[in-house]
């Protein structure tokens, strides 16, 4: 398969990306964001976690702008599947291919560390490795993390199986990491072709890492 992996000024998680990818068989390339088309043989489009533009106006607000968007959102309308990983979460939300908003952390602090999630939904390309209720340890590493939607919207996601991931604590018990809404870690369009999530599942492709709960993440793209 051919990912293609976004670059943006301050995005510091493609590599990790382009690695993880790599580890599972694929062709990997990193896309800076003044191309205005991302290449045609792209199987998945990954936008990585990061800093983009520093998140100096609103986290993923300025990247939502850059040449290599516009290509983005007509993929992602032909149905080409879509992953944005934590910043890449925040962009595509940024960028309307996602509902709702992201807001500080509850906290008002940095978060990072590994944290449990519950698989809520199989029955999109992403999980479908996995197994509902299945609870998965996944790094994460953010600052503006708490996942905001109105009730109506909560109501619409929950409807259309549109929620992938919750956080949760080891035994599956639903758990508030950040604040998010109804504990919400990830989710998806639709009509199932673009993913976003918080947590960072390239990192935990490697036992020596700490867990190795990402790889069927990842591997769902690849059937």
């Amino acid at each position: 398969m051919k990912i293609s992996v976004l670059q943006f000024p301050g995005t510091n998680c493609e590599y990790d990306t382009k690695y993880a990818f790599e580890k599972l068989g694929c062709d990997v390339e990193v896309i800076w964001h003044k191309e205005k088309k991302i290449p045609s043989d792209t199987d998945l489009l990954v936008i990585p976690g990061g800093f983009s533009y520093g998140d100096y106006l609103r986290s993923g607000a300025i990247a939502r702008f850059a040449n290599v968007m516009e290509s983005v959102q007509e993929y992602a309308a032909k149905g080409g599947k879509v992953l944005g990983i934590c910043n890449g979460f925040q962009i595509l939300l940024e960028a309307g291919l996602l509902p709702g908003a992201m807001k500080r952390n509850d906290s008002l602090h940095f978060i990072s560390k590994y944290h449990t999630l519950k698989v809520i939904n199989t029955d999109n390309t992403f999980l479908s490795l996995t197994k509902k209720d299945e609870v998965l340890n996944i790094p994460v590493a953010h600052h503006d993390g708490n996942y905001y939607i109105d009730a109506e919207g909560l109501k619409e996601l929950e409807k259309n199986n549109q929620i992938l991931l919750k956080y949760c604590d080891k035994d599956g018990n639903l758990v508030n990491m950040n604040g998010s809404v109804s504990n919400i870690a990830g989710i998806c369009n639709k009509e199932k072709n673009v993913f976003g999530l918080m947590p960072h599942p390239e990192r935990a492709i490697e036992e020596i890492l700490g867990s190795t709960d990402g790889v069927n993440m990842l591997k769902g793209f690849l059937q």
